[in-house]
């Protein structure tokens, strides 16, 4: 909240039209700390929104009764299906019948003897090399994500440092000129002096 007659975010923004009001404001600032500070404030806001990406706007937002919400044929005939009982008996009914006749046209192969099939030292090499295996696919994975997140903080990082130096430099560029300001005031206040002792 400033003490200003004006908004200082009017000012801030360049919607003050009149210029004597502009210089109302100028002025006022000069004299009052609380509003210089709050002017500050606003302007580190400003370089900062700068610094972002600029997003695109959607052209369009959709509506619930926008063809793209309509279910397709298949899907309507699925709900159809479904939602009926006799079609969905008929159809549990064909399935059952043609997983007997298969069951019943393809036996299944005899036992093997004992003895004929792989070691037990055979299996469990089999094993521990599938384990093995799987371990590494889970250490390239793991060192993957690694990776990503590392990337992913440094550039978060990144874009912190380019907005504190963006901050600093807007900081550097008040005091720079700050002190030229400051240092034509003192020219102009010896200048005064110098003219007041020559009109003596």
């Amino acid at each position: 909240m400033s003490c200003s007659p004006f908004d200082l975010r009017d000012y801030f923004l360049q919607e003050l039209a009149d210029p004597h009001e502009r210089q109302q404001v100028e002025a006022h600032v000069k004299v009052c700390q609380q509003c210089r500070e709050e002017l500050e404030r606003l302007q580190l806001t400003g370089a900062a929104l700068f610094t972002l990406r600029e997003e695109e706007i959607p052209q369009r937002i959709a509506f619930v009764s926008d063809k793209v919400f309509e279910p397709s044929p298949l899907q309507r005939w699925l709900a159809a299906f479904w939602g009926s009982a006799a079609r969905l008996g008929f159809a549990s009914a064909a399935m059952l019948s043609v997983a007997l006749i298969v069951f019943a046209t393809m036996r299944p192969a005899p036992a093997p003897a004992p003895g004929a099939g792989p070691s037990a030292a055979a299996i469990e090499q089999r094993v521990q090399a599938v384990a093995d295996q799987a371990a590494r696919a889970i250490e390239a994975r793991y060192a993957q994500k690694t990776e990503q997140l590392v990337q992913a903080i440094q550039e978060r990082d990144q874009k912190e440092r380019r907005l504190m130096m963006a901050s600093y430099e807007m900081q550097s560029d008040y005091q720079q000129n700050k002190i030229a300001s400051l240092e034509m005031e003192k020219r102009t206040i010896s200048n005064s002096a110098m003219l007041s002792k020559d009109g003596q």
